[in-house]
């Protein structure tokens, strides 16, 4: 495999919100931050941030990448990997 394919099965990753009451991801490397209104999700392409409230993590397998989430859940923005806030700025 050479590098190109595994950067590309790096980013790959699923997302599903039921009833904006669950969420469900796959393809997690890691939760930078959590609090009930709002939490940052790791994955291979950057980060995604969801926001809301009433929020609970319900599961997390850091070896699988499996992400389960419940509450009310309003927002998701994605980061790209590399971005950085000033760049977000100046767009």
């Amino acid at each position: 495999m050479d590098n190109n394919e595994n950067s590309a099965k790096n980013t790959q990753h699923s997302l599903n919100i039921e009833n904006t009451k669950r969420i469900t991801a796959t393809g997690i490397e890691g939760v930078r931050d959590f609090s009930p209104t709002q939490f940052t999700l790791v994955y291979g392409g950057g980060r995604i941030t969801v926001g809301g409230s009433d929020m609970k993590i319900t599961a997390f397998s850091k070896q699988t990448g499996a992400f389960a989430a419940t509450g009310n859940i309003s927002s998701v923005k994605y980061l790209a990997a590399g971005e950085s806030i000033k760049k977000r700025l100046l767009r």
